[in-house]
């Protein structure tokens, strides 16, 4: 006996009961795919909306209150969200994975695909393609996103340094341009030379220095701006035995972005460079970044590890939920058991980190956390295979 099949030809009843269970199991990865997606892309927007909150209050402070424009505050919180997307993807793909197996077994949708005769390690599979596509966005984001975006923010912070240094450089005003600073210039001529400069700094709680000048010029180089004064007088007050010290000077070069507590341009920092240079630094690189070769290292090995420590995180805390089977209770122990799996990886990754950042030779340990990760994934996996492990043994009543 044969079924009309695709285009009206005979097909075997086999055959067409093996179509219609592939047909159920693809109908199955993808809603089981798109709910994970789905959820993953709320949980992100959640997140960075949070994160955003809290860097926009420190940059709101940093910029709006140093007369910057909305337009700057907007680029710079653009600048920072690719990091913050970065530390937030990992998280939101483990609450991903973990909303959605406690949704499938309170709707008992999870049951019924299990008694079909769904394995655990197939019921990963959707899981393990979400993961991949987590994983590809965090090594996009590591690789290529953030260190470029640190760098231009870098940049854009040293142009703003500097122009407002140049903001606050104005006749016949006491100044104020950080925490025990006062500056104060009676007159700015036409080709930009300060006449009479007052400069106070008690920044120190050991000494008190108080800059006056004739003249002054605003340099700017490489380094950042300088004020050079001419013809002054510097008085040193220390504090302990309340002695003044003064020293007359022809010439003085002050550093103005130290003064006022802003970073230049400056040396670049190894999450501003680029995955390749970090993975074989040379000593260059290592002068150029004031950093050793075993940071750098780590650095760019972490760039890989953060990638499939996420991957394995949504596994995680899928497979910990299959485990001990079906409960009218809920899956709040394993939920909370996937939570506290997820920070024991995270403090060995983090300790991991640190002691590879002593030692060159011990850059390896950046891969420590993913390969536990690894072996807990596997361990939960054999437990979900066998959930009689969990069921209580009856009692047996003598006869």
């Amino acid at each position: 006996m044969s079924f009309p099949g695709p285009g009206n030809q005979l097909v075997s009843p086999k055959k067409a009961m093996t179509g219609n269970k592939r047909i159920r199991v693809a109908k199955f990865d993808r809603y089981l795919l798109s709910q994970l997606m789905v959820l993953f892309g709320f949980f992100s927007l959640v997140l960075v909306m949070v994160y955003w909150v809290n860097r926009a209050v420190v940059l709101f402070d940093q910029l709006i209150a140093n007369g910057q424009s909305a337009v700057v505050f907007l680029e710079f919180t653009a600048l920072s969200l690719p990091n913050v997307i970065r530390l937030v993807m990992p998280m939101s793909a483990f609450a991903a994975s973990v909303y959605v197996v406690n949704r499938l077994s309170s709707e008992s949708e999870l049951v019924v695909v299990q008694a079909t005769g769904y394995s655990p390690w197939r019921l990963t599979r959707p899981v393990l393609v979400f993961s991949i596509l987590v994983a590809l966005l965090v090594s996009v984001m590591t690789h290529f996103l953030v260190p470029a975006s640190l760098a231009e923010l870098r940049d854009r912070r040293a142009e703003i340094a500097n122009d407002l240094t140049s903001r606050l450089f104005r006749e016949g005003t006491f100044l104020h341009p950080a925490n025990g600073m006062t500056f104060y210039i009676r007159e700015i001529t036409p080709d930009g030379e300060m006449l009479d400069v007052f400069l106070t700094d008690a920044r120190s709680e050991s000494q008190h220095t108080t800059y006056t000048a004739r003249r002054a010029l605003l340099i700017r180089d490489d380094a950042g701006p300088k004020l050079v004064m001419f013809d002054g007088t510097a008085q040193t007050l220390r504090l302990s035995g309340q002695r003044l010290s003064l020293t007359a000077f022809e010439d003085l070069a002050l550093d103005v972005t130290s003064m006022m507590g802003s970073a230049g341009s400056g040396r670049p920092r190894p999450g501003e460079l680029s995955t390749r240079d970090l993975l074989s630094p040379n000593a260059e690189l290592v002068r150029a970044t004031a950093s050793t070769r075993a940071e750098l290292l780590v650095e760019g090995h972490s760039r890989i590890s953060q990638a499939s420590l996420s991957l394995v995180a949504a596994l995680i805390g899928f497979a910990t939920l299959l485990v001990g089977g079906f409960s009218r209770f809920g899956l709040w122990r394993q939920m909370l058991a996937a939570v506290v799996v997820l920070i024991l990886l995270k403090s060995v990754d983090n300790m991991m980190v640190d002691m590879a950042a002593r030692d060159e030779a011990l850059w390896p340990l950046a891969y420590a956390s993913t390969g536990l990760g690894l072996f807990v994934l596997w361990a939960l996996m054999w437990l979900a295979e066998r959930p009689a492990v969990f069921r209580r043994r009856g009692t047996q009543v003598p006869a």
